[in-house]
């Protein structure tokens, strides 16, 4: 999450300080850091643990905040074989953090969580000699108060992620590896706990993931990857950063991009690698030019016409010029980006997003939310996006929607019967149409409901006839609901008796009274003493069709109303024991 430490860690681990360079401290663009064993073996030599190592390193990437994590993918997945979820133990999960968690679990991808700060937290002495030793002696060595807080803080975590998403962790020595996500307390900045998670993370990835981290490195082997950025590279030109995820890449390779239109093919001109322990990101970083690159590396690809190329894109590189052997390649490609694309004339909201990957988890969020998509594609909003999600208007308006990641939207195409809800938070987002969701729908219905006849009843009062007829004009008081002029009312027969021609309050004609008020109604066509006599209960006359509609908006009336609309109800089913049903 955008300060809790990610880069920082990855600092203490490479000993360099990118961070600095960095406006605001914060990550602005991706890098890719190549681990070696010999590093990692050197880091966990002080925790005293007898362990074989038998993967070649770790390449982390570190992502500007959960944007750009979102576009780290390929086929079917994160592009992470394993992440590491950085949370600050003081501020706990923030709504970015929330959002990684949220696509690590719908992409089920394996994680640690490295619980950042502890330095921070108040009370905490930093000893020296324990810093690069095991971060639970340096937690047993600070004070009783200290050690409880610490455990406070990590419950707290521990909780709301039982809470929040339904899963269990728990601290890596009290952690069950196989259920649970194993929490490393640490402090980046202080070195202390850095060497037990590259210990978790060098474990784990051995014991469950190594089957999957074998990659295809024969001679006629393709390789493939995942643009991170596309950038001017002085004296070189436009040139991609990737992750290589798979196989094998070497200059003069025919290289396929994929796109949502066209196809890139272009050739290898150039292969560059960042020095071990360099970040790809660093200005300062010296790239040397080399012949070929291995799985899993981050590398630097000099190749002509890509400008059409676009971060999150898949791309395959091949040592064949056969013409068969490209457009395999291209069909492959195609399919992968064009199968996260959604394109249907059926029910369901429009989503846009700015990469693939950012729109591969929106789908996966959504659909695991049960919430219905008619269109998905990438880019900014369009005239077409607007249209599709108007055409669900008449059908439902709830559906009548645009969820947006990362894109913007032309003010002079906005619409009033399309609701456009972006962020750069997917979360966010579909909290935000959930919540407008309940609220329209409310909205929608109460209007529904102030063109129906509401149940009412009303009394004639002893004592105040002030016309007989011509038309009657009477006092009478609202006893439940709210009285409108022009709405019929009947006796308890069900027989329509006569309409309310005018209603007058303090002698100020109205259209409405409410309850308990006392009001003047004139009423035509009846006569005292005949149709109606002081001390009459009249109720509103619902049309049947009425009642049917308001039957399913009763949560919008008085518990008095609901009560009369039983009375009315029954009236009326004296005559016709079905009517209403």
């Amino acid at each position: 999450h955008v300060d809790h430490g990610k880069s920082s860690i990855l600092d203490r681990i490479r000993n360099t300080c990118i961070i600095d360079n960095e406006a605001g401290a914060i990550t602005q663009a991706i890098g890719a850091s190549n681990v070696p064993i010999e590093i990692i073996k050197k880091f966990c030599s002080a925790l005293k643990v007898k362990m074989d190592f038998t993967i070649p390193g770790l390449l982390f990437i570190d992502t500007p905040g959960h944007e750009a994590f979102t576009s780290l993918r390929k086929r079917g997945g994160n592009l992470a074989d394993i992440a590491v979820l950085v949370v600050d133990i003081n501020e706990g999960f923030k709504p970015q953090t929330i959002e990684a968690f949220e696509i690590l679990k719908s992409f089920r991808t394996p994680f640690v969580i490295a619980l950042n700060k502890i330095d921070l937290i108040d009370g905490f002495k930093v000893i020296d000699d324990l810093t690069d030793k095991s971060v639970l002696d340096n937690i047993n060595a600070q004070d009783i108060a200290v050690q409880a807080k610490i455990e406070e803080k990590l419950y707290n975590i521990v909780a709301f992620i039982h809470e929040k998403f339904g899963m269990s962790a728990d601290r890596f020595d009290r952690c069950d590896y196989a259920k649970q996500i194993p929490i490393i307390p640490c402090s980046a900045k202080k070195g202390i706990g850095i060497p037990k998670l590259l210990m978790v993370l060098t474990g784990l990835t051995q014991k469950y993931l190594e089957e999957n981290l074998k990659c295809n490195i024969d001679d006629d082997s393709r390789a493939k990857g995942t643009i991170l950025e596309i950038k001017n590279v002085e004296g070189l030109g436009l040139c991609m950063d990737a992750i290589l995820y798979d196989g094998m890449i070497r200059v003069n390779d025919t290289l396929i991009i994929g796109d949502i239109k066209n196809n890139t093919i272009t050739k290898v001109r150039g292969l560059f690698e960042p020095k071990k322990l360099s970040d790809m990101r660093d200005n300062k970083t010296k790239f040397r030019s080399i012949k070929s690159v291995v799985a899993a590396s981050g590398v630097r690809i000099l190749a002509p016409n890509i400008n059409d190329a676009i971060a999150g894109m898949p791309f395959i590189a091949i040592a064949s010029t056969n013409q068969d052997e490209i457009n395999k390649a291209m069909d492959e490609l195609t399919k992968e980006v064009t199968e996260v694309l959604i394109e249907t004339d059926k029910e369901g909201i429009v989503v846009k997003a700015d990469t693939i990957g950012s729109l591969e988890a929106m789908i996966k969020i959504l659909r695991d939310k049960n919430i219905k998509i008619r269109s998905a594609s990438i880019g900014n909003i369009t005239k077409k996006d607007i249209a599709d999600a108007e055409s669900n208007y008449e059908r439902d308006p709830l559906e009548s929607v645009i969820l947006g990641f990362n894109i913007s939207v032309d003010t002079d195409i906005r619409n009033d019967k399309v609701k456009i809800i972006t962020s750069n938070i997917i979360y966010r987002i579909i909290e935000d149409y959930e919540k407008w969701k309940i609220d329209e729908g409310r909205r929608i219905e109460e209007k529904e409901l102030e063109g129906l006849t509401r149940p009412c009843k009303i009394e004639y009062l002893h004592n105040y006839t002030f016309r007989q007829s011509n038309p009657a004009v009477i006092g009478a008081e609202v006893i439940v609901g709210i009285m409108t002029s022009g709405m019929d009312i009947m006796k308890n027969n069900g027989e329509i008796l006569t309409n309310i021609k005018e209603i007058q309050k303090n002698k100020e004609s109205v259209k409405t009274a409410a309850k308990k008020d006392q009001v003047a109604i004139s009423l035509p066509n009846v006569q005292v003493g005949r149709q109606i006599n002081e001390g009459d209960i009249f109720y509103s006359a619902i049309p049947e069709d009425d009642f049917r509609k308001i039957k399913n908006l009763t949560k919008y009336l008085a518990r008095d109303e609901v009560e009369c609309l039983k009375e009315i109800a029954e009236i009326m089913r004296k005559k016709n024991p079905v009517w209403g049903v």
